[in-house]
C-alpha cells in the first residue's frame, strides 16, 4: 500500500516564449546545434548503516504502532511537511487493509533489513531506499523517501507490503491407494485318522 505523495516522480515544465523569443531561438537553432542537456540521476547517499537502521526502523515501528491504536496522529507528526498533508483520518484510510488484517511489524525491532536498494540521493535532494525483512513465514517488503528538514531525514513517504519468505515447494500428493491383493484363507486341513479309523 503506497501514500500517494511521490512528487519526486514527477516533474513539470512551464515554458513562456514570447513572439520574438521564439524568432530568436528559430535563428540560433539555424546557426548552431544545441548542446545536449544531460539530467542529473540519483547519487548515492552519504549515510552509514546505523542511520539507515535507525530511519528504517522508527517509521516501521511507527507504522505499526499507529496500526494497532488505529492513531495515525504521532505518524504524521514524524513526517517531512510533504507527508502531513495526510490527515491522521486519511492515514487511517490508506492503512485500513493492514490495520483490518492484523499486520504485525513488530518483528522489524530485532531482524536487520536487506536492501536491495541502498539509500540514494534523487534529483529533487530526497532519499530514497528500499528493501525487505526476511521474516517468517511472510517477509515485510518496504519502500521509504526521506526529505531533508533542518539538517534532518524525515519521513515523506512510505509502502510495506508483506511477500513469502521464500518460494513454497507443493505438498507432495498423497499416492493413489493401490487395492490390496487379498489372499484366501487356509483350507482347512483335516488331520489325518489313525490306523484303521475310517474317515467320517
Amino acid at each position: 500500500m503506497k501514500i500517494a505523495i511521490r512528487p519526486y516522480l514527477q516533474a513539470i515544465f512551464l515554458i513562456a516564449l514570447t513572439c520574438a523569443g521564439v524568432g530568436a531561438a528559430r535563428a540560433q537553432t539555424s546557426k548552431q546545434k544545441a548542446a545536449p542537456v544531460e539530467t542529473p540521476g540519483p547519487k548515492p547517499a552519504q549515510i552509514d548503516r546505523n542511520g539507515v537502521l535507525i530511519l528504517i526502523r522508527s517509521a516501521l515501528l511507527a507504522l505499526d504502532q499507529a496500526n494497532k491504536t488505529g492513531n495515525y496522529t504521532v505518524l504524521r507528526d514524524l513526517g517531512a511537511p510533504g507527508f502531513q498533508v495526510n490527515t491522521a483520518a486519511r492515514l487511517a484510510e490508506i492503512f485500513a487493509k493492514q490495520r483490518n488484517d492484523n499486520l504485525d511489524l513488530s518483528g522489524v525491532a530485532v531482524i536487520d533489513p536487506q536492501l536491495n536498494l541502498l539509500p540514494q540521493i534523487e534529483p529533487n535532494g530526497m532519499m530514497r531506499m528500499a528493501g525487505f525483512f526476511p521474516s517468517v513465514p511472510n517477509q515485510v517488503n518496504f519502500e521509504l523517501v526521506f526529505a531533508p528538514v533542518n539538517g534532518q531525514w524525515r519521513l515523506f513517504g512510505i509502502s510495506v507490503t508483506i511477500g513469502q519468505s521464500a518460494p513454497v515447494a507443493p505438498e507432495p500428493q498423497a499416492p493413489p491407494a493401490s487395492p490390496v491383493a487379498q489372499k484366501p484363507p487356509p483350507a482347512a486341513v483335516k488331520p489325518p485318522a489313525a490306523n484303521g479309523a475310517k474317515q467320517p
